[in-house]
This record gives C-alpha cells, sequence and structure tokens, in this order.
C-alpha cells in the first residue's frame, strides 16, 4: 500500500529496493490493491516485473478489487460483473502481467447480488485470469453463504479471509475465524502493527511521531490499557534481545488461524526490523500472557458461547472430578 510515486510513501526506487530485500530474504507474497494510491501501487510493482521479468511467476501476487478510481461513474467499482471485469483488465495492465494469482473482494458491496459477484469470478478462474478468490472486509454470515452458492453451483470457492488483527484488534477470533476453522480458510491479517501503535515507538512519554502518517491513526488506541501491553511486550522484547514490533509480529504469526501476515513497510529499514519477527519463537507463556492483557470484547452470541457454552449445554460432566466428559454423557 506504500508504494507509490513518492509524493505520499515509497518512490518506485525505494519500493525496488524492499522489493529486491524481501525477496532475496524467501519473502514470495505480494499484496496489494487496485485503489491504493490512485493505482500506483500497482503501477510499481509493474515497473518492477518489467525490470525483472523472471520474478513475477516465483510469486502469489494478490490483489484487489472494489475500490473506485472512477467516482463519477456507478459501475466504476464495487463486486458487480461489469465492475470487475474493468477493474481487473485495468490491474493486468498496471501490473504488466496477464494473471493474478489470488483476487480479493477488497470489501463487502452490499448492492452486488452474491450470484452474480461469485459466478463472476468463477468465470474468471476458468478463463486463467486468476488462480484464486479472497474475501477482505465482508461479514462472516456472507463468507458462510458464499461458500455454500459455491459450492451447490460448482464454482470456485473461497481460498482466504484477509481481516483487520493484530493484539489491539481481536475481534475477528470470535466470527472470523470461527468461519475460517469451519470452512478451511486461510486467514491474512492486515494492520498486524496497530497502524504503527505495536512498532515500539509509542509509549506514556512518546505519543506523537514527527513525520509519521499514522498518528492519526494511532492516538484513539494509546490508551492506559495499551501502554501496559506495551510494557509487557518490551519486556518480553528484551528478553528474545529483539524489539517490541518483531515480538507483536510473532504473536500474530503463531495464532493458529493465520496463514500469512502482511507488513506495509516504507523502507528498508522498517522492513529489516519487520523481518527480524520470523526469528522470534514466544514461548506459550508469554503467548497467552499477552493475549490476558489485550483479551477482546466479543459481540453476541460469541460473548456467551464463549463463557457459558460448555456448563450449560453439558453441566458437569466429570464423575468424582476425574471422569471424561465422553463416558458421563454416555
Amino acid at each position: 500500500m506504500n508504494f507509490d510515486d513518492g509524493t505520499w510513501g515509497s518512490a518506485p526506487e525505494t519500493s525496488f529496493q524492499i522489493l529486491d530485500r524481501y525477496l532475496d530474504a524467501g519473502g514470495n507474497f505480494i499484496d496489494t490493491a487496485n485503489q491504493y494510491n490512485g493505482g500506483k501501487s500497482e503501477e510499481s510493482l509493474g515497473l518492477y516485473f518489467e525490470k525483472q521479468p523472471t520474478r513475477r511467476d516465483r510469486l502469489v501476487l494478490a490483489t484487489k478489487f472494489g475500490g473506485t478510481l472512477h467516482p463519477t461513474d456507478p459501475n466504476g467499482g464495487g463486486a458487480g460483473r461489469k465492475a470487475i471485469y474493468a477493474q481487473l483488465d485495468e490491474s493486468l495492465r498496471r501490473l504488466k502481467t496477464d494473471y493474478i494469482d489470488l483476487y480479493w473482494m477488497h470489501q463487502w458491496d452490499r448492492h452486488t447480488p452474491i450470484e452474480e459477484t461469485l459466478s463472476t469470478l468463477d468465470d474468471l478462474i476458468r478463463a486463467g485470469k486468476i488462480r484464486a478468490i479472497g474475501v477482505s472486509n465482508a461479514p462472516a454470515w456472507w463468507v458462510g453463504q458464499a461458500m455454500g452458492l459455491s459450492t451447490a453451483h460448482v464454482w470456485e470457492r473461497i481460498a482466504a479471509l484477509q481481516v483487520e488483527y493484530s493484539l489491539l484488534t481481536r475481534t475477528p477470533e470470535g466470527e472470523q475465524f470461527g468461519a475460517a476453522r469451519a470452512l478451511g480458510l486461510g486467514i491474512t491479517p492486515w494492520s498486524p502493527l496497530a497502524s504503527g501503535v505495536l512498532s515500539g515507538k509509542y509509549s506514556r512519554a512518546v505519543r506523537t511521531v514527527e513525520g509519521s502518517s499514522r498518528s492519526g491513526y494511532a492516538a484513539p488506541n494509546l490508551t492506559e490499557s495499551t501502554f501496559v501491553l506495551l510494557d509487557a511486550l518490551a519486556l518480553i522484547a528484551d528478553g528474545h534481545r529483539t524489539t517490541v514490533a518483531a515480538v507483536s509480529l510473532a504473536w500474530v504469526r503463531q495464532q493458529s488461524e493465520v496463514t500469512s501476515t502482511l507488513i506495509g513497510a516504507r523502507t528498508v529499514a522498517q522492513l529489516e526490523a519487520n523481518l527480524a519477527s520470523a526469528d522470534v519463537t514466544l514461548t506459550p507463556e508469554e503467548i497467552a500472557t499477552l493475549a490476558f492483557l489485550s483479551e477482546p470484547d466479543l459481540e453476541y452470541p460469541m460473548n456467551v458461547i464463549r463463557s457459558f457454552a460448555t456448563p450449560f449445554q453439558q453441566g458437569d460432566t466429570s464423575i468424582n472430578g476425574h471422569g471424561s466428559a465422553a463416558f458421563a454423557r454416555a
């Protein structure tokens, strides 16, 4: 998302350095979107592939549709058939490639029939223009409906969900993670450092960072509970001789539902700091401590299910405190 012409994020030269370092380190998954910086993110990647054509086919390249680049055109965005075809053609042109490995719906489109979206994506799979389908920022009920319809119509099924997830945003653990487990979907978190709040640059003494484009996003999260979490992250980071950012990313990576974590570096130095998390393995106790300090308030019915499901449905299933639940039910 940070790749552009240098007016906001990383100019092409810096973007190419970031890509070189990432790929040399073994990375193989790149995620962008048609709307990032008005298409400039895709254009930067296209220029890179033009200079390094042999690297394209070794990558899992993902981009997204749904965000309009033509605000005066009612068919310029969304998940309708006309819009998807037009957006994909534009993305392929900017990326200088003839196929997309993973094509994400950027956000649920409540105005388009679900059958229209899914059948269009299935047509694109069959045409060889995309290889797999993903969904970002969509209700879990919609995902379940989509999987059921795809199975019934023998359309290509959704492969993965992209969700906002970090130690400060854990509500996806309710419905989204539940859908992923039940339906066999991958999970790809975005903003795993919570817009930089968990990067280590904020503390009780430092609440604004000069020159940071994310300070506005960070401010609402700089509460006492966050500072308690940051203190714990710093203590764990010292024990591993690493950074707060590396520990925050390692915690996300070690969640069993997570398939791949999206990092958004604007400089090579930021990339190096994020890559360092791959060498960090947190202990079960450290994972539990951070989970306790960031316990989310899940919405109904997950709050009820998590608190009362076992005793409500099964009662006391022990026998003199020692029997198995299966034997007690029998």
